[in-house]
């Protein structure tokens, strides 16, 4: 007999305040029981009186993921408990009901909301703007059954109740397309309210709404004039009452300590100016001036469909430096994203300046890649004897070191810490394997994962920049799915992306979103870019199952192919357009030319639309859409013939004769005959050869050229690109010392100086997609169908490793596939879910076997065949110069890291 697991709502881990009127239930059932499969189920709802609402009896189904909602929709703010019995196994026995999950809605209706926005701001900001200070008192006259607190922002807030911290959000309520979308979250303050006076206070900052966007020297309020805060409380009287507390015109407001909290530039937090109890019933609030009230919000009004950023956990210093210029600066050994926390004594009127880097350059904070970032924040001492604490409130870096200066008296590097902050999601894949520096890597893909997901998928979290770029998410989406449960964060990031889509009178997909370029980078239809509008539901769609997620999304998609086949359909079938962006960042691209790839960017365009094609069409078949689905099928065999046309020879070369264009033909099937598919498949390989294993890829390529030359068996060859070392490569930054992926292929230079080019990040994920494979060929677990009902176990061993293993919670339970090599044994581990089915197929074997749930070793003999010396650096080799302009490098010396001498090399596990 199993245990059934508490359902979960949607994609909630939290499940208040959610704005799904029927949300759908999926649940878990653990068992020892081998092939142990659900035969039936059945689901009890109970109203929040107590009253069962809707009860399913005995359903003969399988299904446990997205089960639909069994009841009567919820109305706005109704709470309703679900419970989930099932039946299975070899006696078909009931298991016990599972424990209880409650559900609440939010405010489903915009007539819900009765509160009004209100702003302490009267003109436009023309600078920074000091935190301000907002605050309502109220009275509670009675016992309180329940209290729900409704909160959004123009800009970001933190709200108190009679002194205490409501939740603990960070960068509430994050970034939406703001004149689309505003995102609400719901709080239960039950607890908080007192009998008698009370007060509800916020602190109000500029965020993303009216601060300072974009790079050379950016713009401010690209959404609005003023700052705002939309709140309102709702209380519920133990006999039936209820009372709500809004914002309207009778709030009020004032300055404080934080006199200027931006998010490029840092935070100044004088102590001195502090307002005791300012969020406490009863505080002198004379001098406080009345807010102005503004219109309510055009926007749509939206509950989460994700947790929040939250602090997830601090980081103590690991090493204390002093500078050639005499500076003390603090390592945390890794690249993190957060802010400081410092806890000092000293004397009124004391500064503190706390600056921050991602790496050292000649032994000093390098600063040059933040741009027009100042990421400096100054803390002046209250100086009242005691320990002060402090951490910033709304800002955030990116940052492995920080300098410290002016500390007063002897630094004690126990005094500091970073608060690393991130979108809460629940982790779901892992991997590691025998080759410490392959573990790395892996592991610096998860650590620039959880830099990047912070509110929404962004390029890089340090400099000027920080956006939501689409060209990044669109290559990366398949590992970022599979490493954490990320459908409820992306789903949302999407609707703003199809938001901001239709907002445009081509249909075109922006290159950021939310959108805030200015031309004549928000002009023009870029592929790769624009192919995230397929690329990324289609992801989520494999990882998660939910077909929801095409179906919200299939608008969209339809919209960007169709505008690609027009634009292509002008050049005869072939997309030509001077401003693609192409294999961007390919590493021969000098430094201040990052599109100055090899392979020509209308090829790379062609070959993204005929791939969206298929997906689009895919996606229209499993929608019941026939006719679009014939209709893309069509179209897609067109764009191939044109293609072919265009880009291959009769032999089954390419025009662009580079990685990224053999690779994107044969992993999109553009080769019209078995001999060119031949002939692409040993060019590919040959070039990698020539290369002498290096990467020779970009955006476009780099995600694919693995599952490429694994697909026309050269399976040795990805092995030991892998393997690689020397600039450029995957494991050329981990030699290097880094701790997250870098945007360039040589961020920081053989010689440790950092690269000379103004785009310069150390924690830009795109290029660390190889995890996808890492995890489907190298360890060999992916799902066999969407949502993994059904998962495929095909480990490919190779290279220097002698064993890797992978494991992914999917909504039945956990999967796991790992090998490992003895002499001439190889030994694969499997563990099935309950409920699900395994097609595995070993190395050297051409049988699939089938097995259900439970654990299973298969041990079979394996030779490893002998590499040639071609494939291991052999001396005589002939190696071209290094593609990043610098010559190979011998492996790094401590003195060449960009660190101190004699500091270890990190290690971030994965």
């Amino acid at each position: 007999m199993g245990r059934v697991t508490a359902p979960v709502f949607e994609h909630h881990r939290e499940a208040l305040g959610i704005g799904e009127a029927a949300p759908r239930l999926s649940w878990r059932t653990e068992t020892d029981e081998p092939d142990w499969t659900q035969l039936a189920y059945q689901v009890r709802v109970i109203g929040g009186d107590g009253d069962v609402v809707a009860d399913t009896g005995r359903v003969d189904s399988p299904d446990c993921v997205l089960v639909d909602w069994p009841g009567p929709a919820l109305t706005s703010r109704q709470r309703a408990t679900a419970r989930v019995r099932v039946w299975g196994g070899s006696d078909g026995a009931a298991t016990d009901w599972s424990p209880p999950a409650t559900v609440e809605a939010g405010l489903l209706t915009r007539a819900d909301w009765h509160a009004r926005p209100v702003t302490p701001d009267r003109e436009p900001p023309d600078g920074p703007l000091p935190v301000a200070l907002l605050r309502r008192a109220f009275t509670v006259d009675g016992p309180v059954r329940s209290a729900r607190l409704y909160t959004t922002s123009y800009g970001v807030h933190e709200t108190e109740i009679n002194g205490t911290r409501v939740g603990d959000d960070v960068l509430a309520p994050g970034w939406t397309s703001y004149h689309h979308r505003l995102r609400y979250r719901t709080h239960d303050v039950t607890g908080l309210l007192r009998r008698g006076e009370n007060a509800l206070g916020a602190l109000l900052g500029e965020g993303w709404y009216t601060g300072r966007l974009g790079w050379d020297g950016g713009r401010r309020a690209r959404y609005g004039p003023h700052r705002a805060l939309l709140a309102q409380l709702e209380i519920r009287y133990a006999d039936g009452r209820t009372h709500t507390v809004a914002t309207d015109p009778d709030w009020h407001w004032t300055t404080g300590p934080l006199l200027r909290s931006e998010l490029y530039d840092g935070e100044e937090y004088d102590a001195r100016r502090e307002r005791d109890g300012w969020s406490n019933p009863g505080h002198e609030d004379r001098d406080w001036q009345p807010v102005q009230e503004l219109p309510f919000p055009a926007a749509e009004l939206v509950a989460p469909t994700a947790p929040p950023v939250r602090r997830v956990r601090t980081v103590p210093v690991r090493a204390v430096h002093t500078t050639p210029s005499g500076r003390t600066v603090v390592d945390f050994g890794e690249n993190v994203v957060g802010r400081l926390r410092i806890r000092v004594t000293g004397p009124a009127g004391h500064t503190v300046t706390l600056r921050h880097a991602e790496v050292l350059d000649g032994g000093e904070l390098a600063r040059r890649p933040l741009r027009d970032a100042a990421a400096t924040d100054t803390y002046v001492l209250r100086g009242t004897g005691s320990l002060e604490t402090y951490e910033p409130r709304f800002t955030c870096h990116g940052f492995r070191y920080a300098e410290i200066d002016g500390w007063p008296g002897e630094f004690d590097p126990a005094c500091v810490a970073a608060v690393v902050i991130r979108t809460d999601l629940r982790r779901t894949g892992w991997f590691r394997c025998s080759d410490p520096l392959v573990d790395r890597l892996h592991g610096n893909v998860l650590a620039s994962l959880h830099g990047n997901f912070l509110d929404l998928p962004t390029d890089c979290p340090q400099r000027d920049e920080r956006l939501g770029w689409t060209g990044d998410i669109a290559v990366f989406a398949p590992t970022a799915a599979f490493l954490y449960d990320c459908t409820g964060m992306l789903g949302g990031w999407l609707r703003d992306l199809a938001a901001e889509q239709f907002a445009r009178p081509d249909r075109s997909v922006p290159l950021v979103v939310p959108d805030i370029l200015d031309p004549p980078m928000a002009d023009g239809v870029h592929a790769l870019w624009g192919d995230a509008a397929v690329l990324v539901p289609w992801a989520l769609y494999r990882a998660s199952g939910d077909i929801e997620v095409l179906r919200a999304q299939y608008p969209s998609m339809a919209a960007w192919l169709a505008l690609g086949a027009a634009r292509a359909e002008t050049g005869g079938g072939v997309w030509r357009d001077p401003g693609q962006l192409g294999d961007w960042l390919d590493p021969a691209a000098p430094p201040d030319d990052p599109a100055a790839a090899r392979t020509d960017a209308d090829l790379v365009a062609c070959a993204f639309l005929v791939h969206s094609a298929d997906l689009v069409a895919e996606a229209a078949e499993l929608l019941d859409e026939k006719d679009d689905a014939h209709r893309h099928r069509e179209l897609a065999a067109r764009l191939r013939t044109a293609f072919a046309a265009e880009f291959v020879t009769p032999a089954g070369r390419l025009s662009s004769d580079s990685q990224t264009a053999y690779t994107l033909a044969l992993s999109f099937g553009l080769l019209t005959t078995a001999d060119q598919r031949h002939t692409a498949a040993r060019r590919l390989a040959h070039l990698v050869r020539r290369s002498g294993f290096r990467i020779a890829t970009g955006f476009a390529g780099t995600p694919l050229i693995c599952d490429a030359l694994c697909s026309v068996g050269e399976h040795r060859l990805a092995h030991r690109m892998l393997a690689e070392r020397h600039c450029p490569s995957w494991l050329y930054p981990v030699t290097m010392g880094a701790t997250t992926i870098w945007e360039r292929w040589d961020s920081l230079l053989p010689d440790g100086t950092v690269n000379p080019g103004q785009m310069t990040s150390f924690n830009h994920y795109a290029l660390g997609s190889v995890a996808d494979w890492l995890h489907r060929t190298v360890a060999g677990l992916a799902p066999a169908e969407p949502g993994w009902r059904r998962i495929r176990v095909v480990p490919r061993p190779g290279g220097t490793l002698t064993h890797a293993w992978a494991a992914h919670l999917t909504p039945y339970g956990r999967a796991e596939s790992g090998w490992r090599l003895d002499g001439g044994t190889l030994t694969v581990d499997v563990r099935v879910p309950p409920g699900v089915r395994a097609e595995i197929a070993l190395p050297g074997s051409d049988t699939t076997l089938e097995r259900g749930a439970g654990r299973h070793e298969f041990t079979i003999p394996y030779d490893v065949p002998p590499r040639p010396v071609t494939e291991i650096g052999h001396p005589l080799v002939p190696r071209e110069p290094c593609d990043c302009g610098t010559a190979a490098p011998m492996p790094p010396t401590p003195a060449t890291t960009g660190r101190p001498p004699g500091e270890p090399q990190p290690h971030h596990a994965s």
